[in-house]
């Protein structure tokens, strides 16, 4: 399973970024998908993830500002952050976990500068 990241980048506090993540076809399912980021020195963290069903769980660190979506009955997400904060700097990676394997994208830059 290849999974493509798009939409990173630099941005000023306050602003937003729409991070993708679609993952390769072929892929028969629906899958729970997820990015993750990991800030310099820092552990790789959870940011939003998706179940196979919809639910959606977010950090609280990014509550009420990211939202993340699948579309329809694909394994494709969309994360949208807003207000975002010199903290949310970071390498976000796009996963997804199919039968017993976790598969991860290449990470994407997302650089918040005040």
């Amino acid at each position: 399973v290849q999974l493509v990241e798009s939409g990173g980048g630099s941005v000023q506090v306050g602003g937003s970024l729409r991070l993708s993540c679609a993952a390769s076809e072929g892929l028969s399912g629906i899958w729970p998908m997820g990015w993750y980021r990991e800030a310099p020195g820092k552990l790789r963290q959870v940011v939003a993830t998706i179940s196979r069903d919809g639910e959606i769980f977010y950090a609280s660190s990014v509550k009420g500002r990211f939202t993340l979506s699948r579309e329809n009955a694909k394994n494709t997400v969309h994360l949208q952050m807003s207000n975002l904060k010199p903290e949310d700097t970071a390498v976000y990676f796009c996963n997804i976990a199919t039968i017993g394997t976790f598969h991860w994208g290449q990470g994407t830059q997302v650089t918040v500068s005040s």
